[in-house]
């Protein structure tokens, strides 16, 4: 699980690098300018561009051959990784469907926004997790009724 939150930031980074440098949104302008969203919304771009670009690794890889160690234990180490790389493409492909939700809130105004209360989510969240949909306490407010459900 550490591994695909570990993979998750990395391409995250990866697709902040390729933004243009010239640019990155403050609190000190106004929330949701148009240059704050065009950001985000290439920042999303160039975010499902690297998923993509890791998925077809992977699905090359796969088809290059199956995996024929002679020893046990290297074929068992291989297959585990393979189950690992297997979730973690499949974790990224649920990012993409919450990364195109985040993408269809920007067209439609929403953006930035929290679902819950209406507040602003607050840019700095925003840069660290462009797909969020909820304040920092309203997130967590759900997380304890999430887990106060799980215990009754």
């Amino acid at each position: 699980m550490a591994t695909a939150t570990r993979d998750d930031i990395d391409v995250l980074a990866q697709a902040k690098r390729a933004l243009p440098a010239d640019y990155v949104p403050h609190d000190a302008e106004d929330y949701m300018s148009d240059a704050q969203l065009n950001y985000f919304r290439v920042l999303l771009l160039e975010w499902k561009k690297s998923i993509l670009s890791a998925a077809e690794g992977t699905l090359q890889n796969l088809q290059d051959g199956p995996i024929r160690e002679p020893d046990l234990n290297d074929r068992a180490s291989s297959e585990t990784d393979w189950g690992i790389e297997l979730r973690t493409r499949d974790r990224q492909r649920k990012l993409i469907a919450k990364i195109d939700a985040a993408l269809r809130r920007i067209d439609a105004g929403e953006y930035g926004w929290c679902d819950k209360t209406g507040e602003p989510i607050g840019i700095n969240r925003l840069i660290a997790r462009p797909i969020a949909t909820m304040t920092v306490e309203a997130q967590a407010a759900h997380e304890r009724r999430e887990k106060i459900s799980r215990d009754d």
